[in-house]
């Protein structure tokens, strides 16, 4: 991961926010031999005592299952949208082209959930991605048992309390305010996920070019 640190988010909360947003993860681990492997979840972040806490849940005797019990490091890796930035946009654009994006890495140690603790897991995650509605029919509380006895099993839940959490937030910090401006400009010709990225561009330009400042692009890496 980048280590600049204009590429930083130092907000504790616009980063959580950003993997509220963002909840279906990459997951990833190795056996202890160092077969890797990996999977895509939806992850919840839970905060207690001041300290956030990942859960979510996986298939019974999978790879992933297996190394996951073997060797309890983890690393989970939300990510938001992304687009190509091109140099012919900037104010010089004698230099190599990019890419801007968004991703959050957290990296910590997983323990398994008993059944009840699967139990109420699933209630949370259901209700979230049901919107709070308790009387949808997907609902935890609202599925069949058969369906449940057949398919709890099948299932195990897990939690992960990080020991480690970077981020990067690659948005043009590190271009001339003019630069800047007609990157957003072209993004929100493209639409999509150019779109998006020049939105969280939009909302960080006070912050980068604060009235008054003369931006300084020589002092940052390309």
């Amino acid at each position: 991961m980048y280590k600049f640190s204009y590429f930083k988010e130092n907000d504790k909360q616009r980063m959580f926010d950003f993997i509220e947003q963002n909840p279906f993860a990459f997951m990833t681990g190795s056996f202890l031999s160092g077969n890797q492997v990996a999977t895509q979840i939806p992850i919840l972040l839970e905060e207690r005592d001041g300290e956030i806490f990942l859960q979510g849940h996986i298939m019974r005797n999978t790879d992933h299952h297996k190394a996951f019990s073997e060797n309890p490091q983890v690393l989970i890796v939300f990510t938001g949208p992304n687009c190509y930035v091109s140099a012919s946009w900037y104010s010089n654009p004698q230099i190599g082209s990019t890419w801007n994006y968004m991703s959050v890495h957290i990296a910590g140690n997983i323990t398994f959930m008993n059944s009840d603790e699967l139990a109420v897991l699933m209630r949370k995650l259901t209700l979230k991605f049901e919107n709070g509605n308790t009387e949808s029919p997907t609902f935890f509380d609202n599925l069949p048992d058969n369906f449940l006895q057949k398919m709890m099993p099948a299932i195990i839940g897990f939690e992960i309390k990080p020991n480690r959490i970077e981020n990067i937030f690659k948005l043009s910090q590190n271009r001339d305010e003019q630069s800047y401006l007609n990157i957003i400009s072209k993004l929100q010709k493209i639409g999509g996920d150019s779109e998006l990225i020049a939105q969280e561009m939009i909302k960080r330009k006070a912050e980068i070019f604060p009235e008054g400042i003369l931006w300084d692009s020589s002092k940052f890496d390309s």
